[in-house]
């Protein structure tokens, strides 16, 4: 699960993440995976507390906006997964994390709000390469989620999984 945060001017806030064992770093949405016993906007409310300090109610999560499977090859993992993407509109606030785990503690750079100009000039990797498609459709209240292609994101690169799409 992944989560646009929009704030009044809509910059998006990003993630700047990195993988240790090759050096690379890109920017993603805030999110990640889904404890046992909680749904999908449950996590969206932790995981927007944990890796932003931002704290939201279930009222305030719009989506799911989009759906798509993603490969990431990193140096030290290979994972397959679905990503839901949901947003939240807020006012600018100052991102400080609340409670990031160990791994994030090494590979995490940052956090930046975004425009959309800084989007389509930044010569840096922004993951998932449709988000702006996805900011778009945020547009569209709504409307049915996007169903993305599925794709690779990648610091090494992923051979074996590649026949499969």
């Amino acid at each position: 699960m992944r989560v646009l945060v929009v704030d009044e001017t809509d910059r998006l806030l990003l993630i700047g993440d990195s993988d240790p064992g090759t050096g690379d770093r890109w920017w993603i949405t805030p999110g990640g995976g889904i404890d046992p016993g909680e749904d999908e906007v449950t996590a969206v409310i932790r995981e927007l507390h944990e890796e932003t300090g931002l704290v939201v109610t279930a009222a305030e999560v719009v989506g799911p906006l989009a759906t798509r499977e993603v490969w990431h090859g990193y140096s030290d993992v290979v994972v397959d997964q679905h990503d839901t993407f949901y947003a939240v509109r807020t006012i600018a606030f100052e991102p400080a994390p609340a409670a990031l785990t160990d791994e994030e503690r090494v590979t995490v750079h940052g956090l930046r709000w975004w425009t959309r100009a800084d989007l389509a000039t930044t010569d840096e990797t922004i993951w998932p390469s449709r988000l702006i498609d996805i900011l778009d459709h945020l547009a569209a209240p709504g409307a049915e989620p996007m169903r993305l292609p599925r794709v690779e994101e990648s610091t090494v690169e992923v051979p074996s999984l590649r026949e499969d799409g």
